[in-house]
């Protein structure tokens, strides 16, 4: 094992020449990133997801409940328990030969089957005041990390030069409030990859994940290997675009259709300005 590791944190291949990792060790003069460091995700990553179940309860629901937002879901199908064994161990979509057996064993009309299928299925959506929720919850986040990146990086001389990402590398020190931003980036993320299994389901479930996957890797490598100038100006520029896109989600589930799509379109805008043209050209 200790030869994989080895293997796999070769100095040749993470850091630049004749650099090695116990350079990059934190001193009394000079604090660098440590991979121990990302152990502490985990903690703030439960803390993150505590205090998003007390936002959306004790301050999201409130305020989607003050704008009419509609708090039951969609109508419950009749019990039945014949019904009910098909749906759950059997499909949730049954053919016409099926109907028309649950037709003859309980005597109904293969009309009636098919809207208690439908109902039953309507059943497992979510109701749109737990999606208002979500998408409060995110949008919360995302404004105040955007926020406080924007005041962190107005004080870094990498904000307008990017040449200062590597000036110096890789004995760049370790500042506490980037630390901060990264350790609550990465939190958020390894919060969201657990709650996605308890959250609003999703056809893009899969592909969800892995963007959480794909960005808790990324985040982590680039802390240990001190990438870190570099990395919160990437938080800046991807949280940006996601404000705007929760906020519409947040209009469309109140019905807000004009409001909704003004700000699909500034989310259109605002991506494609800054993931697809100063993230790649700049």
């Amino acid at each position: 094992m200790a030869g994989i590791l080895a293997w796999f944190w070769n100095e040749r291949f993470w850091l630049p020449h004749n650099v090695t990792w116990a350079d990059l060790q934190s001193t009394e003069e000079a604090a660098f990133p440590q991979a121990e460091d990302l152990y502490l995700a985990f903690p703030l990553a439960f803390c993150i997801f505590m205090i998003r179940l007390l936002f959306e309860r004790f301050i999201a629901k409130p305020c989607a409940l003050g704008l009419k937002v509609q708090a039951n879901g969609p109508q419950k199908a009749q019990p039945n328990a014949i019904l009910e064994k098909v749906f759950t161990a059997i499909t949730k979509h049954p053919d016409e030969k099926r109907l028309e057996g649950l037709s003859k064993q309980l005597d109904w009309d293969v009309r009636s089957i098919q809207r208690w299928f439908r109902q039953r299925r309507n059943q497992e959506k979510p109701s749109t005041l737990r999606k208002f929720c979500e998408s409060m919850w995110r949008f919360t986040f995302y404004l105040y990390i955007f926020t406080y990146g924007v005041r962190f990086l107005k004080k870094t001389p990498w904000l307008w030069n990017t040449r200062q990402c590597w000036s110096g590398y890789p004995y760049q020190p370790l500042m506490p409030d980037l630390h901060y931003y990264y350790m609550v980036e990465l939190s958020y993320y390894w919060s969201l990859m657990f709650s996605q299994f308890i959250d609003v389901k999703r056809k893009d479930f899969g592909i969800m994940f892995t963007h959480h996957v794909i960005g808790v890797t990324l985040i982590s490598f680039s802390y240990v290997t001190n990438l870190t100038r570099v990395g919160t100006l990437i938080f800046c520029l991807h949280d940006v675009a996601d404000i705007a896109l929760e906020a519409a989600k947040m209009a469309n589930y109140c019905k807000c259709q004009k409001l909704s799509d003004l700000l699909f379109v500034t989310f259109a805008v605002v991506f494609i300005v800054s993931r697809l043209g100063i993230f790649p050209l700049w």
